[in-house]
């Protein structure tokens, strides 16, 4: 208990809170003559009746109103008459406190002459309004009047300071006809000092609101984030009060948020969620969560800035090598269709802007003048190329922007286009096959609640259905998980576990145990695997967003069909129909001009295959390029055409120096060794840096898409289109930038070409999280997942 001078206080019995003993030597409030003989009631005592005496603080008056102001004749100004203690439960008790306050030096006469009615309805408080203000109605804190004026007004203490001091807006000016002139200054003068030092309390809490929120952030070392503190290191110490308040376990808290509220598990491994509660631990007691108000309003703003502020220098990147514009359209649940735009550069791909579009036609119109304007927005002069898929609607917006602006390139997505080559090989007779008995036999196993635990106990909990990058790397991934635990489902369909359960003995239970016992089932799945390998390397590639896939997704196609032959003993009779589909899908889409020139100009390609240089349908390619890169400037055309491409096949200047083998390592970024090495071709070298800059995939732009589905959904209140695409462009681009940073800090380039794809499939899965939620709360939606995979195709 806290102790004041001139306060003796006796706890009531039973009263925990109130069992301190008084500070010795404290001497007795009612340690007057007249009181304090040996044997006499305090004066506050009713005839008749035990008084139940205790000395509190005075500040207990003011926070229960019922306290206030309550005294009989009889009663000395020292004293406030409480009720008597009238039962075990009811703790009333008698307040004293010494009327030590005395007129200071300067008070006005008028308030010393007040009359003892004015001692009774003032507050019991330090504030200095209440010198010069006394209470109208006891039970209503907020209607005060002036002494010096008479003046009553409503807002408390507070509108009274302003009413003297002349400030404010709100309050009319005091006269001070009670008073002289000079003493009214004086009075002023000091209710605004009053009045500024609480504004300066007030500022100064802002600012310390402020500093906490700084003093938790993020700062990157090694390539990891790491929250720091910077402020105090001193840790919360406890008061009094602490060992009174209920403990809270903060892992039971979390937990029941995740099952009450039904959170996404995946934000428990979210880093920014961990950031979020290191702040508020940091914090400590007392902090409240930001009001819907702020969040729709303050805090987004601030949000959206700060994620602004992150892609400054993709912004600059843009300015420097150029920059690619992607668009996709899609549907939600709804049937609403959307049409988002994204750019991507070297430093990775930033959501712009999105449109709904449901009342309008996808025609090739509609099409060119949203990508014109983004080009608009952005700057022509920044923007190289853009990225769709093959529909026939963006084949003829690709018409319409060539007409306008010549110099920009439209190129396939590769993603979309090595989906397709993965299709077209799958519904090949000697794999469809294959392909359809994995699936029924996956399909069988999560159909059924019984089937689906026995293959969890023999796999040690691991699951076979492992969605990719795609619906068609699909099937690739789920035929590699099978090959790969072959032991443990050969040993689990023999087992006697299996054989009692009665969905096995049905005919589709025969047939899945069939499959995993026949050893020609084994050796096709190894086949597949085999065919099917080389194009998800490149898939994993194009779609990763690792780095600028321009400059070898023509060069990586090439050796995946030479793996593809390989694979198949280099028979032509076996491999010429794989080829085909290939060499179908590839043409007019991902052999374009300026893939040609990418891939020309990547000398990881055509230093180590020189013959590169000869080949009739590259070189035409190359100048192709150059006249739609260089459009209406002739001089840089026959500069970089004529003169210094036969510098870098010859490898003269600084192409020849021993560094400049770097290319040698696929690992290496072509870009920045054109900035290096090609100074000596400068026409040749910034066509080079912003073609090798550039992506080959639209495949980025659709990983907004449970963005809009988390922000925009039945459950929520419709959102304005501004705040709907604040709110998804802080999403998307937070999402994009944190992934970005995990690549930079896990070498993901020797996963996405390495020879197992266990690895591959960690990065493959990542856009896959709320897929495999759904599995974990529904066996059904297993089924159903497993139907829909075996219907795509």
């Amino acid at each position: 208990m806290i102790g004041f001078t001139g306060l003796a206080e006796c706890a009531v019995a039973g009263d925990p809170l109130l069992a301190s003993p008084p500070d010795a030597g404290d001497p007795s409030p009612c340690a007057d003559a007249s009181y304090a003989d040996a044997g006499d009631p305090p004066p506050c005592a009713d005839a008749g009746e035990p008084a139940a005496c205790l000395l509190l603080p005075w500040f207990f008056t003011d926070r229960d109103p019922s306290l206030r102001g309550r005294r009989t004749p009889e009663t000395p100004p020292c004293c406030l008459l409480l009720s008597p203690v009238s039962s075990p439960t009811e703790k009333s008790s008698v307040l004293c406190r010494q009327r030590t306050e005395k007129m200071t030096e300067g008070q006005s006469e008028e308030t010393a002459s007040a009359p003892e009615g004015v001692s009774v309805l003032r507050r019991n408080s330090d504030d200095v309004g209440w010198e010069y203000g006394v209470l109208v109605d006891i039970n209503n804190k907020d209607k005060v009047k002036c002494i010096l004026c008479d003046k009553q007004m409503c807002g408390g203490v507070y509108r009274l300071k302003q009413h003297i001091a002349q400030e404010g807006k709100n309050a009319k000016k005091c006269q001070g006809m009670k008073t002289t002139k000079e003493k009214l200054l004086e009075v002023q003068e000091k209710c605004k000092k009053a009045l500024d030092g609480a504004k300066r309390k007030r500022e100064v809490k802002t600012v310390r609101e402020l500093e906490l929120r700084e003093e938790v952030h993020v700062s990157r070392v090694g390539g990891s984030e790491e929250v720091t503190c910077v402020g105090s290191s001193e840790p919360h110490k406890l008061g009094p009060m602490d060992k009174w308040t209920k403990a809270i376990d903060p892992t039971a808290t979390k937990s029941e948020s995740l099952t009450q509220q039904r959170l996404n598990k995946e934000l428990w491994k979210e880093r920014l969620h961990e950031q979020m509660c290191e702040a508020i631990g940091q914090f400590g007691p007392g902090i409240e969560p930001p009001t819907m108000f702020d969040l729709r309003g303050r805090l987004l703003e601030e949000e959206y800035a700060r994620t602004k502020s992150l892609l400054q220098e993709r912004e600059a990147e843009k300015m420097k090598n150029g920059c690619s514009i992607m668009t996709d359209a899609w549907s939600d649940k709804k049937r609403t269709s959307i049409m988002n735009v994204c750019t991507n550069c070297a430093d990775g791909t930033s959501f712009i802007s999105s449109k709904e579009m449901s009342d309008v036609s996808h025609t090739s119109e509609v099409i060119f003048e949203l990508v014109d304007k983004a080009i608009e927005d952005i700057g022509p002069d920044d923007v190289v190329q853009v990225v769709t898929d093959n529909a026939s609607n963006n084949m003829g917006a690709k018409k319409l922007l060539h007409v306008k602006r010549p110099h920009i390139f439209w190129t396939s997505c590769a993603t979309h286009t090595i989906n397709l080559m993965l299709q077209g090989i799958g519904n090949m007779p000697q794999f469809k096959k294959v392909i359809d008995q994995a699936k029924a036999f996956t399909i069988f196993v999560y159909g059924h609640t019984r089937t689906l635990e026995c293959m969890r106990y023999f796999t040690e909990g691991k699951e076979i259905v492992r969605p990719g990058v795609t619906r068609f790397a699909s099937n690739y991934l789920t035929l590699d998980s099978i090959q790969e635990k072959k032991d443990q489902l050969r040993k689990m369909v023999v087992h006697s576990r299996w054989d009692s359960l009665k969905d096995v003995k049905s005919k589709k239970g025969k047939n899945a145990t069939a499959t995993i016992l026949n050893p020609t089932f084994s050796k096709d799945v190894k086949l597949t695997l085999a065919v099917f390998a080389p194009l998800f390397k490149v898939l994993c590639l194009v779609d990763g967003d690792v780095k600028p896939s321009m400059g070898f997704v023509y060069g990586e196609i090439l050796k995946a069909k030479r793996h593809v032959k390989e694979a198949l003993g280099n028979v032509e009779n076996r491999f010429k129909d794989v080829v085909a589909v290939i060499d179908k899908k590839m043409a007019g889409r991902l052999d374009s001009p300026l893939h040609l020139t990418a891939y020309l100009l990547n000398p990881h390609y055509s230093y180590a295959e020189p013959s590169i240089f000869d080949v009739p349908k590259i070189t035409e390619g190359f100048i192709n390029c150059v006249e739609t890169f260089y459009y209406h400037d002739d001089e840089m055309q026959e500069q970089a055409a004529n003169i210094e491409l036969q510098k870098f096949q010859n490898r003269e200047g600084p192409f020849s120096k021993k560094l400049a083998r770097t290319f040698e390592n696929f690992d290496y970024n072509p870009a920045s060794w054109w900035r290096l090495y090609g100074t000596e071709t400068p026409a040749l070298q910034k066509m080079a840096t912003k073609i090798l800059s550039l992506t080959a995939s639209s495949s980025g732009c659709e990983r907004n898409w449970s963005g809009f589905d988390g922000v925009h959904t039945k459950k929520r209140n419709r959102l304005t289109t501004d705040r709907l695409n604040k709110l998804v462009y802080i999403q998307f681009n937070n999402r994009l930038i944190n992934k970005r940073a995990k690549i930079k800090s896990k070498k993901i380039t020797d996963v996405l070409l390495s020879s197992g794809t266990t690895e591959a499939q960690d990065v493959a899965d990542e856009r896959f999280n709320s897929f495999w939620s759904c599995l974990e709360d529904n066996e059904e939606e297993m089924k159903e997942s497993c139907i829909t995979m075996a219907d795509s195709d």
